[in-house]
């Protein structure tokens, strides 16, 4: 029983979930085993083809393309975006992807949050992100930096000698590397000098323009020397507090919302010590006793994109139109590709409202019933989806590998094993409330699509 719980706290929290497939092989592995598999597949993953990203509109090459041109690839652009959006989440629930990997892209893209206008800038920087996700946090870092996607949205292309321009220096700081307190107001400025010239090319790729950028003398964190933007991180990571900063951040998202301030500190310098090595940090995470305590297991409200995938993982569902993924994440309030802001999503507490309770406790009820459906999307969504319903959420599911798992069991064993299966807190206090509105079903099979269908409901689903 208790290898079994580990196991499902495992892949929800280093994935999303099991299928009824994976849980008949998964669970009768060892928590070591299915481990090395997790980082194994994620080696072995594949990236996505990028798009040419130019036509993310560069105004050099734009002063050049009429109006009715520009507004062609815009549009392009902006199909593109919700294509990803759409093709993102089917591959983070497809079995044959690595839920480690995508979960760490989710995570860092959370993290260096950005939001994206053009689809093909959104498909290279998420590329970006898999390449370097589980590798070395300096690279992932010096990438992100380089990248055009954030060049553009931190205003970096801006950032010139005469004028120097701070955003991508202050988040580099403050939300990326070292977090507030442990940097001074001249610190951003001199670092802001220290990336002038980091530019976009009239291709859409980073190059360095030379004659824009500073090459004075640069006092930053107590050295002083005529520092380029690579030798400003390399000194942040020289720093115990970026490690100490970026490890809090990754035990409340993978570990639990209340941070336990002794056991980061000494992941945090272990992480130091391993030169930033960031698969390193998460196998001793996913190795650890104390990742498996019950104090750990179901205290963290899934985020909507994780309810969703694996509500989609388990069920098997395929969507038929790619705009109701797009209109749940909207409803639910988290959006691939555009968080709110540059700090990311807030997550824990903050994921559940008024307006996004109810959707999720009937999300699985709506997929498996195909009932009609009326909700909204919330008030801070743009105008063109405000106030907008959607009147079914249009999906196949497969119930079959459910069935075929626990109709072969005992009739009274079923909701046990079950409840192991779908929920990460045991809920058997609740079986003689559930079972009566299991009985409509005549036959092993509805019976088992049916209590699927209420343990899925329960409030005890929302956490993992």
């Amino acid at each position: 029983m208790e290898k079994s719980k580990n196991i499902q706290h495992l892949y929800w929290r280093a994935g999303f979930g099991l299928n009824a497939e994976e849980w008949n092989v998964k669970q009768g592995l060892s928590v070591a085993r299915c481990v090395n598999l997790l980082f194994a597949e994620a080696k072995e993953a594949s990236q996505v083809a990028a798009n040419t990203p130019w036509e993310a509109g560069h105004r050099k090459r734009a002063k050049k393309l009429s109006k009715a041109k520009k507004q062609k690839i815009r549009a392009r652009q902006q199909e593109l975006l919700k294509t990803e959006n759409f093709n993102w989440i089917a591959k983070m629930a497809a079995p044959d992807s690595s839920a480690l990997l995508e979960k760490m892209t989710l995570f860092w893209h959370g993290h260096f949050a950005c939001v994206f206008k053009y689809g093909s800038t959104a498909i290279n920087q998420l590329n970006t992100i898999r390449t370097h996700a589980l590798g070395n946090f300096k690279d992932l870092v010096l990438a992100i930096a380089k990248d055009p996607a954030m060049i553009k949205f931190l205003n970096n292309q801006q950032n010139k000698k005469r004028s120097p321009n701070e955003n991508f220096a202050r988040e580099l700081l403050e939300l990326f590397t070292i977090g507030r307190g442990n940097y001074q107001e001249k610190d951003i400025k001199e670092a802001a000098r220290a990336f002038t010239g980091w530019h976009i090319d009239q291709d859409g790729k980073y190059y360095f323009r030379e004659k824009h950028h500073d090459f004075g003398e640069k006092q930053f964190m107590g050295q002083t020397g005529n520092f380029d933007g690579e030798a400003i991180i390399d000194i942040v990571l020289q720093q115990k507090a970026t490690a100490q900063f970026i490890c809090s951040k990754i035990y409340r998202y993978f570990v639990n919302d209340i941070p336990d301030e002794k056991r980061i500190k000494t992941l945090a310098n272990a992480f130091y010590e391993s030169n930033y090595d960031i698969e390193k940090l998460m196998r001793t995470i996913f190795t650890s006793k104390w990742f498996y305590f019950k104090s750990n297991r179901g205290t963290k409200i899934k985020s909507p994109i994780e309810l969703l995938v694996g509500i989609m993982r388990s069920l098997k569902v395929e969507f038929k139109e790619p705009r109701t993924v797009l209109f749940i994440q909207k409803a639910l309030g988290q959006i691939l590709l555009k968080p709110p802001n540059v700090a990311g999503w807030a997550g824990g507490k903050n994921w559940i409202d008024n307006s996004t309770l109810m959707l999720r406790l009937n999300m699985v009820t709506y997929l498996m019933m195909a009932t009609e459906v009326d909700f909204k999307v919330k008030e801070e969504f743009e105008a063109s989806m405000r106030n907008k319903r959607m009147d079914k959420i249009k999906a196949t599911i497969d119930l079959a590998p459910i069935v075929d798992t626990f109709a072969k069991l005992p009739e009274d064993q079923v909701f046990a094993a079950l409840g192991k299966y779908l929920l990460p807190i045991e809920v058997t206090a609740l079986k003689n409330q559930i079972l009566p509105f299991t009985e409509v079903g005549t036959t092993p099979k509805s019976r088992i699509q049916l209590l699927t269908m209420w343990l899925m409901s329960l409030p005890e689903y929302q956490l993992c």
